[in-house]
């Protein structure tokens, strides 16, 4: 049996599908299954049984002989949620107890860390241990991230393979019930839809033109296809970034929103909010040497490409994925 966490949420359930698609049906899944619109991305999923979060560690204590392999994504990720107990209890202790169980019952375990962890990137997008000590989270979230991360690293207790992915900026199908922490694509989506236009931050660096701040965009599916690999070929423990290792542009990812809507490009420029304009990134992009070095060859899905997937067969239908 697979045990994946967050299954109800945005990667969680494409997760889900991904195990799905390649014959896996033996799914236990966790969650806090008390919203209904994160409930439909469920829909159309075969599992075997769903267990909330709050009593999963019983759950795992008395089922842990059947436990091949843990995926583990639920977190709270809401990068202007400022109550760290919150992040304590959701994220780091929770994420602790899930590796202390894998360690004791030996089941392996993939768990999501995140490019938040990077901070504003003073020591670079590189997924090498030894940088993890240094990084300057900007937010409660991102720290909650990396603090498990330093915690990860320090264990001589281990489970018997571990992989710890800081996933970039995701888009894709099932982000529905997200709201404001949705991705770019999905609010440029429905900005173009209501207004006909899109407005994009100015630059208020001088090396950076207007709509031209980069960022690594990589699509959901791309995603639990390496989360899969990994799975599947379970190494080399550590870190490891998920992003596609190009920056891409906003102005690239608006205008291909339009294009992939069928619709004349009209983009407007604002000024960035004066309260992130000290914390706006200008420019990440993922190291993704170390994935590739362990063997994942797959191309990845380029901006336009994906853009256009979640734009005509999810958005534009209101299908999940």
């Amino acid at each position: 049996m697979i045990i994946v966490t967050g299954a109800a949420g945005f990667i969680g359930s494409v997760m889900v599908a991904k195990l799905n698609q390649e014959g896996h049906e033996d799914l236990l899944l966790v969650d806090d299954f008390s919203n209904p619109e994160k409930n439909k991305n469920l829909k159309n999923k075969t599992f075997k049984e769903k267990v909330d979060r709050e009593v999963f560690f019983d759950w795992l204590d008395k089922n842990h002989a059947d436990i091949d392999f843990i995926i583990h994504i639920g977190a709270r990720t809401d990068t202007a949620e400022f109550d760290v107990a919150v992040f304590d209890k959701l994220n780091l202790n929770y994420t602790k107890q899930i590796w202390r169980k894998c360690a004791e019952y030996e089941i392996p375990l993939i768990y999501a860390s995140s490019a938040a962890t990077y901070g504003m990137g003073e020591f670079g997008y590189s997924d090498s241990h030894d940088i993890v000590e240094k990084l300057i989270p900007l937010n409660p979230y991102g720290e909650s991230k990396n603090d498990f991360d330093k915690w990860a690293l320090r264990q001589e207790d281990a489970p018997p393979f571990w992989a710890g992915f800081k996933f970039f900026n995701v888009y894709g199908p099932n982000e529905f019930h997200k709201g404001r922490m949705a991705s770019v694509i999905f609010h440029a989506f429905h900005q173009i839809n209501k207004t006909g236009k899109m407005n994009l931050f100015k630059s208020h660096q001088p090396e950076f033109e207007d709509g031209k701040q980069l960022r690594d965009f990589v699509y959901v599916k791309d995603v639990v296809d390496i989360l899969y690999f990994f799975m599947e070929n379970p190494n080399n423990s550590g870190l490891y970034n998920l992003g596609t290792g190009t920056a891409r542009s906003f102005l690239d990812l608006t205008t291909s929103t339009f294009v992939a809507m069928g619709k004349e490009p009209d983009i407007e420029f604002i000024d960035t909010p004066i309260d992130i304009r000290d914390k706006y990134q200008y420019f990440t992009e993922a190291d993704m040497k170390k994935v590739k070095e362990n063997g994942y060859k797959k191309p990845f899905t380029t901006l336009e490409k994906g853009v256009e997937d979640y734009v005509k067969n999810y958005l534009m239908p209101n299908n999940y994925l």
